[in-house]
């Protein structure tokens, strides 16, 4: 019996799963995923359950059941790519066949000085939790710091004007513009949002330290209450680690067929993988497709396909709040409360049709 072992059950690991499970896994093949936490956790929605909006079960997913499914639930501490091994903190080491690493990714704190003691997460559900226990513990008039204008920092800036009105929210970002990967005309959309929602944008900022309760932009303190850091991210520690080669956000290179060169059978998928794209949920579930028929052929002693078509992206949209939104569709800027709607319906039919 061939063991399938994928690390982590996020975006790719899921589609992984779904793809092969109920009827498609041969006979003599079985599968371990090995996850922190007994459930699919929806990334993109980390933002609202930080700020208070959602529920922790809004955002899980179960994982599927088949009688040759198995589920650890451990951190993974090391992987032992010689002895084909993946060494489990407080478990016994797993052997595995085939490798699916789909760890995710991490906070990139860009060498800045106290940012990764002294600032709040969404990065991971834990994380999430206990960004989420300290906004909304936090007294009437309190400063929220958010480093970061991306599409995760501008989504929990918003979601925190809505459900906290009392706090005083100040959004840093390094540009002249937030959201620097959308166009002008969106950055400018929210820009005016936050403007009416009393969440102060500072362009052109540089974090230069961060201490308990004080941002330095610039080198000026700027006492805070709370600092939630959103300002990058890196390949899960495990993969930055390992003796093979990277890009420069620690992404492992791999081949057209998504596997390490000189080791056929292990695959790197979602955030932890060097790919054209930035890292997205999307780009995740159209990797896990064609590594899945990578492995259909290699079980079947057949030679896979020596390349694929580009994955193709529908596109990202975003969140400001329960009623607004924006993104772009097909390469077509959307605002407003299409935008969210259609945000909220994509969320639904991921959630229960995957569920």
């Amino acid at each position: 019996m061939k063991n399938l072992v994928i690390l982590g059950g996020g975006y790719g690991g899921m589609r992984v799963l779904q793809k092969l499970l109920p009827n498609d896994l041969p006979e003599d093949v079985s599968i371990t995923l090995i996850d922190r936490v007994p459930y699919h956790c929806l990334k993109t929605e980390y933002y609202a359950l930080a700020a208070g909006t959602i529920s922790d079960q809004h955002i899980r997913v179960a994982f599927p059941e088949h009688p040759r499914l198995q589920i650890k639930y451990a951190e993974v501490t090391a992987i032992n790519l010689e002895d084909q091994k993946v060494e489990l903190q407080g478990n016994d080491a797993v052997e595995y066949d085939d490798l699916i690493i789909g760890l995710g990714c991490e906070d990139k704190y860009h060498n800045v000085p106290g940012a990764d003691k002294f600032t709040y997460s969404i990065q991971s559900i834990e994380k999430s939790r206990a960004t989420y226990q300290a906004l909304n513990n936090l007294p009437a008039g309190s400063t929220v710091s958010i480093v970061g204008a991306g599409l995760s920092g501008v989504e929990l800036a918003s979601e925190l004007a809505e459900s906290r009105k009392d706090l005083k929210i100040k959004l840093f970002d390094r540009g002249n513009h937030i959201l620097s990967a959308f166009s002008e005309r969106l950055s400018t959309y929210v820009e005016n949002w936050f403007d009416n929602h009393n969440v102060e944008i500072i362009n052109n900022a540089n974090i230069t330290e961060v201490q308990k309760n004080v941002l330095y932009n610039h080198d000026e303190p700027i006492v805070c209450d709370a600092i939630v850091w959103t300002a990058g991210i890196q390949a899960n520690r495990l993969v930055r680690e390992m003796d093979v080669e990277k890009d420069g956000m620690g992404r492992a290179m791999v081949t057209p067929q998504h596997n390490l060169p000189g080791y056929k059978n292990v695959y790197i998928v979602g955030d932890c993988a060097s790919l054209p794209h930035a890292p997205s949920a999307q780009l995740a579930e159209g990797q896990a497709e064609q590594i899945v028929q990578v492995l259909q052929k290699r079980w079947k002693g057949e030679e896979p396909p020596e390349s694929f078509p580009p994955i193709k992206l529908k596109g990202v949209i975003g969140s400001l709040g329960k009623k607004h939104g924006f993104g772009l569709v097909a390469e077509r800027p959307i605002t407003g409360r299409v935008a969210r709607l259609l945000k909220s319906g994509i969320l639904w039919m991921y959630k229960y049709h995957n569920g």
